[in-house]
C-alpha cells in the first residue's frame, strides 16, 4: 500500500519514508516532520486545488510544459479595493485589528492559560451573532456544556453561537463547508490532528497541516477564522514558525491572573497597524474596555519615594503607567534583579548608566521594578522614568512634585534621547494633573527638558539627595 506521509526535514529538505532522529542528510537533529503527500489529498491535493482556484486570473500565456503560465502585469494595473470587515462589537479590539475582522482571514490569537481568550473570543462571536451574522465556534478542549457555562454571564447573543465539540479536522472542514458561517472561532489549533497524519495533536506536523487546510477553505469561502494558540513557558506562541507566517494576523493577549487588567497587542498585521494595543479589565461579566486607562493609573499613584509615572506611547494612543522600584540590601553574594513588565536586559542597562553617569551605584543590593496593573512596556522611552525610581529608591526620597511624569531614552554616553510623540505625551500628563514633565530636549512646550542623566536627576531629587549624589559620585 503506497504510503500517505513522508518526514521532510526543515533545514535541508531532504524527504524520507521513516522518520529519524538525526536527518541523514544535512545531520541535524529532530529536524524531520511528518507532512501529507500532496496526491494524498481529496480532490487531487493542495496544489492542484490551489491552481485551480488560481485559474482565470490574469492574462494566461503557454509555457515550455504546455500549461498555462501568468503573464505579469504593472502594480499600477491591478485594481485596490478595501478589503470587507466584519466589526467585532468591541472597539478597542476593532482598533487593534485596524476596523475589525478580514472576510477570509485567519487571525491567531495567543495568551497564557486562564488569561481570558475563551472569554474575549466567546464575546466576539456574541456580538456578530446579535448583528445578524453567521458564527460558528469549533471547541476542542472543552464540551458543549463548558462552553455554556462560561456564555452565560456574557452578553446574551453569546449564548445564541452554534458550537462543534469535535477535534477531528475532516469533520471540521465539513461543518465549515455545510454551515458556511461568516466568521468561526477554534479553540484551540493545537487540539486538532488530520487522520492521515500519524503525530500526535499539537505536534509540528499536525499543526502545520491543520492550519494550511483551515486557510485554504477560509480563503475559497470567505470565513474570517480566529485560532486559539497555546503559548509555551516562555511566553512565545506554542508550535512551529511556520504558523505565524501562514496567518493574516497575530495577537497575543498579556496580563498577569492575579490583576484584572489584560493587554491586546497585534505582533503581525496584513490589514492593520502593528502598533496599536488595547487594554481590558476582568469582570464577572466578561471583558471590559478601559478606554481611559491614564486616569485609574494615575489615581491609583503613590507619592513614596522609588514611584514616578511614564509617559509611554500604545501605539497611537499615550498612556500614564506608574513604575515602581525598590532597593535593598542584598545577602546574597550576586544580588537579585527582578523585573514585572519591563525588560530585564534592560534593567540591566539603565543601572549600568545609572551607576556611571549619575553616581548611583547598586552593585550591593537587590532591585526591583515593576509597571503598575500588569502593564507591559516595550518602548525605549521608558529608560528615564526606570532610572529616576531607582534613583528615588536608592537615597530613600521621593520626587520633587511627585506623582512626576516622565519619558526619554537613554543612550550609554549619559545623554537623554529623543522619543516618539512628546507633544502627546505631555498632552496626556497635563490631562491628569500632573505638572511639568521631565523629557529629553526639544521635547516641546511644558516639559522640564534634560539633556543628561545627570540633569534630569538634578530636577527630579530634592536639594538634599542631589549633594548626597554629588557627594558620592
Amino acid at each position: 500500500m503506497a504510503r500517505d506521509t513522508v518526514h521532510g526535514c526543515t533545514q535541508c529538505g531532504l524527504q524520507s519514508p521513516q522518520w529519524h532522529g538525526q536527518c541523514p542528510g544535512c545531520g541535524a537533529w529532530n529536524t524531520l516532520v511528518e507532512e501529507v503527500l500532496s496526491s494524498a489529498h481529496p480532490s487531487g491535493g493542495r496544489p492542484a486545488r490551489r491552481a485551480n482556484r488560481r485559474a482565470g486570473r490574469g492574462s494566461r500565456a503557454p509555457s515550455l510544459g504546455g500549461a498555462a503560465a501568468q503573464r505579469p502585469r504593472a502594480l499600477a494595473d491591478v485594481g485596490s479595493r478595501s478589503p470587507e470587515r466584519l466589526p467585532t462589537g468591541i472597539g478597542e479590539l476593532d482598533r487593534v485589528l485596524g476596523g475589525g475582522l478580514v472576510r477570509g482571514s485567519l487571525v491567531l490569537l495567543g495568551g497564557s492559560p486562564g488569561i481570558g481568550k475563551s472569554t474575549l473570543t466567546n464575546m466576539v462571536l456574541g456580538h456578530l451573532e446579535q448583528s445578524g451574522r453567521r458564527t460558528l465556534y469549533v471547541s476542542g478542549e472543552e464540551s458543549a456544556e463548558q462552553v455554556r457555562l462560561r456564555a452565560e454571564r456574557l452578553a446574551p447573543g453569546a449564548l445564541r453561537v452554534p458550537i462543534v465539540a469535535e477535534t477531528g479536522l475532516e469533520e471540521i472542514l465539513a461543518v465549515l463547508a455545510a454551515h458556511a458561517p461568516e466568521a468561526c472561532v477554534i479553540d484551540s489549533v493545537q487540539t486538532l490532528h488530520a487522520a492521515e497524519l500519524s503525530g500526535a495533536p499539537g505536534s509540528v506536523g499536525q499543526v502545520r497541516e491543520v492550519t494550511a487546510r483551515i486557510m485554504e477553505l477560509a480563503k475559497a469561502r470567505g470565513i474570517a477564522v480566529i485560532l486559539v494558540g497555546h503559548v509555551t513557558k516562555d511566553g512565545a506562541l506554542a508550535g512551529p514558525r511556520v504558523l505565524e507566517h501562514l496567518v493574516d494576523c497575530v495577537l497575543q493577549f498579556e496580563g498577569e491572573r492575579e490583576r484584572p487588567y489584560r493587554e491586546l497587542r497585534a505582533q503581525k498585521n496584513r490589514f492593520g497597524s502593528t502598533n496599536e494595543a488595547a487594554l481590558f479589565e476582568m469582570r464577572a461579566g466578561g471583558l471590559v474596555e478601559v478606554l481611559d486607562a491614564s486616569a485609574r493609573f494615575v489615581a491609583e499613584a503613590t507619592r513614596a519615594p522609588g514611584s514616578v509615572v511614564l509617559a509611554a506611547m500604545e501605539g497611537t494612543r499615550p498612556l500614564l503607567v506608574e513604575v515602581q522600584a525598590l532597593v535593598a540590601p542584598s545577602e546574597l553574594e550576586q544580588p537579585r534583579r527582578v523585573s514585572s513588565g519591563l525588560d530585564r536586559n534592560r534593567l540591566a542597562l539603565v543601572l549600568a548608566i545609572l551607576a556611571r553617569h549619575g553616581g548611583i551605584a547598586t552593585g550591593g543590593a537587590d532591585v526591583f521594578v515593576n509597571v503598575v496593573g500588569g502593564v507591559r512596556v516595550e518602548e525605549p522611552g521608558c529608560d528615564l522614568a526606570v532610572a529616576l525610581a531607582l534613583a528615588s529608591a536608592s537615597r530613600g526620597v521621593a520626587l520633587s512634585g511627585s506623582p512626576r511624569a516622565c519619558f526619554g531614552e537613554l543612550g550609554l554616553t549619559g545623554e537623554l534621547r529623543w522619543v516618539g510623540h512628546p507633544e502627546r505625551r505631555l498632552e496626556e500628563a497635563a490631562k491628569h494633573g500632573l505638572g511639568e514633565a521631565i523629557g529629553p530636549p526639544e521635547s516641546g512646550c511644558g516639559a522640564s527638558e534634560a539633556a543628561t542623566l545627570a540633569q534630569a536627576l538634578a530636577i527630579a531629587l530634592p536639594a538634599a539627595a542631589q549633594r548626597r549624589v554629588r557627594a558620592l559620585a
